[in-house]
């Protein structure tokens, strides 16, 4: 086993993965994806399980949730600031918060996998009085099937290629282009939104009836 095989595999740097994932949601350009894929790489050839290991990168990632949800909440003022400055982000949480009432699930899933899109749902639910129940439980969710394809991605090349670092490198690229994908299919989800929203109002306002001069 190589130095360098060692150290990621060793529980510490395991801790600090964790660590990296639930910060992930406050700072969301910590690289918490490659620190688990490379945490994962190191023990592939031990006796720690993958499944273990993907419990408990998803129970990190629903803590960062919630703690940056009850930071949010606690001064909601303080984050509705930090969307406003961030650029998109304000029009993002209203798209966010509309979608969220009809389907949370196919809101919340695949922002997990979109760089900061853990950090504006969050920081939305933060500044809004809507009851947390439903939010809880999908973050719950769409945090295990993070864990799983993340843990799942860096197990399953561990296993392929021969050399520690092709396995990392194949990963790490895999990850970023699914992400990249998705990032791409919420956007247009969002234009096709915002599209559909512009045409029913030129409808209403070509039906309505014209005033008498």
């Amino acid at each position: 086993m190589s130095a360098a095989d060692s150290l990621f595999g060793s529980d510490g740097f395991f801790l600090l993965a964790l660590l990296a994932v639930t910060a992930d949601a406050f700072m969301p350009l910590i690289p918490d994806g490659s620190m688990v894929i490379a945490a994962t790489l190191g023990s592939a050839h031990s006796d720690t399980s993958p499944v273990l290991m993907a419990v408990g990168v998803a129970l990190a990632s629903v803590s960062g949730d919630l703690l940056l949800l009850r930071a949010a909440r606690s001064g909601a003022g303080w984050a509705q600031r930090r969307l406003d400055r961030r650029p998109g982000a304000a029009s993002a949480a209203a798209h966010i918060l509309e979608l969220l009432e009809t389907k949370p699930g196919r809101t919340m899933l695949p922002l997990r996998f979109v760089t900061g899109g853990r950090t504006v749902l969050d920081l939305t639910m933060g500044t809004t009085t809507q009851p947390l129940n439903r939010f809880i439980r999908w973050s719950a969710v769409s945090s295990m099937v993070w864990a799983i394809y993340i843990v799942g991605l860096g197990y399953l090349n561990a296993h392929t290629f021969n050399t520690s670092w092709l396995s990392f490198a194949v990963s790490c690229l895999t990850a970023t282009a699914v992400s990249a994908l998705i990032a791409r299919w919420v956007q247009r989800e969002r234009r096709t939104v915002r599209d559909s929203a512009a045409a029913a109002e030129e409808e209403s306002a070509a039906a309505a009836p014209v005033a008498a001069g």
